[in-house]
C-alpha cells in the first residue's frame, strides 16, 4: 500500500500535557515506536497561531503518523498558549512569540523528564522564529527548520546557535513567501554549521505529498539517518485520519 497524505501508521500515542513555568497547561501528543524505544526525538513547534497554525499542520501531523513506524522516531506535538486544534485547547493567550520561551522550555522539560532520546527541534515557519529564540538549550541536539521567516529571530539569535555548534538546518522553499533560498544562506552565513537546503519548487506551506516526503527524508537524514530514505509504501496495518485535509 502507498503511504498516502491520510495514512495513519502503527504507534504508541497518548495525549500529554505540558506545564509552563507560568502556571499554563498546554495540550500534546507524544507518538512513540511500538514494541521499542526511540532511536531520537522530534520536538515539533507549530506555524502561526493566528494564521490557523498548529501542532495538526500538516506536516508535523504527518510526521507524527510515520515516524514512529518508519524510523523509529519519537514524536511529541504540543499547542502552544492560546493554541487550538482537535485535541483541544492551550491555556493562556498568544504571546508574539515572547512568552511562547516558556512553552517552548515545558517542552523541552518534558522530554528530559520522559527520558526521551536526543531531542531535536522541529520548527516550522514562527516554530522557527520559537527554535532559534527559546530552543538552543543544552538538552537539544539540534535544530531544524522549515521555511523560516527571520521575522522575530535575530542576528544576536544566531550567534547564540554559532557559539553553541549545534547543527542547525534550514529547508527553504524556492517559492517562499518570505524568505527565499539565496537570501537565506546569507541570513545564515553567520553560524559556520548552518546548513541551508534550496527546496525547487516549494512553497511555504509545504503542500503535496512530494514536498512532504522531501522535508521527511530531510529530517530523518539527521536525526535517524540509518532509517533514510524512508519507504513511501507499507505493507503492515494502518489507519486512515479521517480529519485530514487533501494536504
Amino acid at each position: 500500500m502507498q503511504i498516502r497524505a491520510t495514512t495513519v501508521l502503527p504507534a504508541e500515542r497518548r495525549p500529554v500535557t505540558l506545564h509552563t513555568a507560568d502556571d499554563l497547561r498546554l495540550v500534546g501528543e507524544l507518538a512513540l515506536p511500538q514494541d521499542r524505544d526511540p532511536v531520537a526525538t522530534l520536538v515539533c513547534l507549530h506555524p502561526l497561531p493566528t494564521a490557523e497554525g498548529m501542532m495538526d499542520s500538516h506536516v508535523l501531523r504527518k510526521a507524527a503518523f510515520r515516524l514512529p513506524a518508519l524510523a523509529d522516531v519519537a514524536v511529541l506535538r504540543f499547542n502552544t498558549r492560546g493554541t487550538s486544534s482537535r485535541q483541544g485547547t492551550s491555556e493562556g493567550e498568544f504571546g508574539e512569540g515572547e512568552t511562547e520561551r516558556l512553552d517552548v522550555a515545558a517542552a523541552i522539560e518534558f522530554a528530559e523528564f520522559e527520558g526521551l532520546p536526543a531531542p531535536w527541534l522541529l520548527g516550522w515557519s514562527f516554530g522557527t522564529e520559537l527554535a532559534l529564540k527559546w530552543g538552543c538549550d543544552p538538552e537539544v541536539a539540534g535544530a531544524i527548520l522549515l521555511s523560516p521567516p527571520l521575522h522575530r529571530a535575530t542576528d544576536a539569535d544566531l550567534d547564540t546557535w554559532a557559539e553553541s555548534g549545534k547543527p542547525l538546518v534550514a529547508l527553504v522553499p524556492e517559492f517562499d513567501d518570505y524568505l527565499r533560498p539565496d537570501e537565506a544562506r546569507r541570513r545564515f552565513a553567520r553560524v559556520p554549521q548552518a546548513e541551508v537546503i534550496g527546496v525547487e519548487g516549494a512553497k511555504h506551506l509545504w503542500v503535496g505529498e512530494p514536498y512532504v516526503r522531501r522535508v521527511l527524508n530531510e529530517v530523518v537524514e539527521r536525526v535517524a539517518p540509518k532509517a533514510a530514505p524512508l519507504p513511501q509504501e507499507w505493507d503492515g496495518p494502518y489507519e486512515r485520519d479521517t480529519f485530514s485535509t487533501a494536504t
